[in-house]
């Protein structure tokens, strides 16, 4: 075996405080097994603009106790530097969150500085709403949101002004990242940084206080709906039924073998709600019960997928994410306060810019991610077509699943008052804004190269044609002529874009499809029937580009 590695790994097992991940690098060691060793030590786990997400295992490269302690000690040594003194640590139902959360909270408290742990597992908008309540520098989110069971992540919030920039509790973005990044590769040694129990466990009032303020977006009464929800094993049953029961929703039936947390997920190949099957249980029990519409939070909940029975196909479907950002944009815009001002990212749809004009209503594009949404000054909607929504951010500066399917149930309780259902309001705005039809290609995959090939053959060789139509627009996002450098590729035509990317989470090339018809004399159904064929022409073209 390598001389260099062996060394590398002897110190690691000597500074590692967890005796499962040692003893398995110890027989890894003993039997020789280079190859296994090598992929665990392929480099410290990149700390990013999500913080660290990965499988955990053993070594520098995967989620444990090791990479999580050296990551609050950089983590520290930032805040210090920055004045900074106080901190809010919550975490999820994943496998060792608990412990990665303890172990930040007794490294925090052991550099001196004031450290606040969640009661319990809680969704990861109310640490974010904790940030901002209990006044704190800081927050750390143990989870991997909608990652495999394998995986765990810590996701870092910052509250107040940093270094120039408002985060009013919302995640990192550049240059912080890369600053916390530095202070973490700089620690020689965890095993002996201070460690103490002087850490403080957060009070249910602020958990009720959460509860309080998301009701803001309700209206009084009971309301005649009847509503499926699912955690998908996650950790948002609880906080999602105390919420929409206080609402005076007083019929929401929860899938009985989703509802409680289970850190390996069993009924889903993933629990992401985007992903083909995630909520078939849901709408199964929806048909059972003759429910109105069907909620679905990721096991962290930060994120809500939604679906309804469509009468235009005589079955339930899933809401696109693009659809449910429209529809809250349209509701928020028909109620707003003064001065309201909406954003969402550069993958998600055009449309809530149309909605934007229409309603008067200032408007920003920005990168992908919350940590870019939430930093627009005056944010009072943004959304992101991933089934994230920020839809109350004086409460939560981030996405919250929660609030966003609070929301939907009182835009769907008013509907079915007004004998409407929500294809009444799509057609509606359909036919005022266009018809606007988005969709995805993504392939996963298990070599990373793949990615980086195939970005740079589509450089190197951009389509001339999308569909049926010539290109009249592209743009390599990572010139950053009009947004911070991305990796990114945007291309138009007179009706359609696409967008071609890296996903910031999982192992995917991911591409954003959108159709924008006008709908003319002809009528709304054959501006329908016009996106549906341009957009399947679209698919066939992004197909093609993503073939080896």
């Amino acid at each position: 075996m390598d001389k260099d590695l062996e060394n590398e790994v002897r110190a690691w097992i000597n500074d590692d405080p967890d005796e499962e991940t040692r003893a398995s690098l110890v027989a890894a060691l003993t039997m020789g097994n280079e190859s296994q060793l090598r992929s665990w030590f392929a480099g410290f786990l990149e700390f990013g603009t999500a913080g660290l997400r990965g499988p955990m295992g053993p070594g520098p490269s995967q989620m444990n106790r090791a990479v999580v302690g050296r990551t609050a000690l950089g983590l520290a040594a930032y805040m210090k530097e920055r004045g900074l003194t106080s901190i809010a640590i919550g975490y999820d139902a994943r496998h060792r969150s608990y412990r990665f959360a303890l172990d930040t909270a007794e490294l925090m408290a052991g550099a001196g500085l004031e450290a606040h742990v969640m009661p319990r597992t809680l969704p990861t908008p109310l640490l974010a709403f904790a940030v901002n309540h209990l006044g704190v520098d800081a927050g750390v989110m143990v989870t991997a949101s909608h990652n495999p069971p394998a995986d765990n992540g810590y996701k870092v919030y910052l509250g107040g002004i940093v270094d120039g920039i408002e985060y009013r509790g919302s995640q990192i973005n550049s240059p912080a990242d890369s600053q916390i990044a530095a202070k973490i590769s700089a620690i020689t040694s965890l095993m002996s940084a201070p460690r103490s129990h002087a850490w403080k466990t957060i009070e249910e009032n602020v958990i009720e206080a959460y509860h309080a303020a998301t009701l803001r977006l309700s209206t009084p009464g009971e309301k005649s709906l009847r509503t499926v929800h699912t955690a998908l094993h996650g950790v948002g049953t609880e906080t999602f039924l105390k919420v929409t029961e206080a609402a005076g929703f007083a019929s929401v039936i929860s899938v009985p073998e989703q509802s409680e947390p289970d850190a390996d997920f069993p009924t889903v190949a993933f629990p992401n709600p985007e992903e083909k099957g995630a909520i078939d249980l849901a709408i199964a029990l929806a048909i059972r019960e003759e429910a109105d519409l069907v909620i679905a939070n990721d096991p962290d909940a930060d994120r809500c997928a939604a679906a309804f029975f469509d009468r235009e196909i005589s079955a339930w479907r899933m809401f696109r994410g693009d659809e449910v950002g429209a529809i809250l944009g349209e509701m928020i815009a028909r109620g707003s306060k003064p001065a309201p001002h909406f954003a969402n990212s550069i993958v998600s749809s055009s449309w809530l810019r149309k909605i934007a004009q229409h309603h008067d209503i200032a408007f920003n594009e920005t990168l992908t991610g919350f940590k870019w949404i939430t930093k627009v000054a005056g944010l009072t909607y943004g959304y992101e077509e991933a089934l994230g929504y920020c839809v109350d951010p004086e409460t939560v500066n981030d996405k919250d699943g929660i609030s966003a399917g609070l929301k939907l149930m009182e835009i769907a309780a008013a509907l079915k008052s007004a004998d409407k259902t929500f294809n009444d309001l799509l057609d509606e705005l359909a036919v005022r804004d266009s018809v606007y039809l988005t969709d995805q290609v993504s392939i996963r995959v298990s070599d990373l190269n793949f990615i980086t090939s195939k970005m740079k053959a589509i450089r190197t060789t951009p389509p001339e044609i999308l569909g049926e139509d010539p290109l009249t627009d592209y743009e390599d996002l990572a010139l950053g002529a009009h947004l911070p450098p991305t990796d990114g590729l945007r291309f138009e035509t007179s009706r359609s874009r696409l967008i071609i990317r890296p996903s910031g989470t999982e192992p995917k090339l991911k591409c954003y499809l959108e159709v924008v018809i006008p709908v003319s004399s002809d009528g709304l159904a054959a501006a329908k029937e016009l996106a549906q064929q341009t957009m399947t022409a679209l698919k066939t073209t992004t197909t093609s580009l993503l073939a080896d």
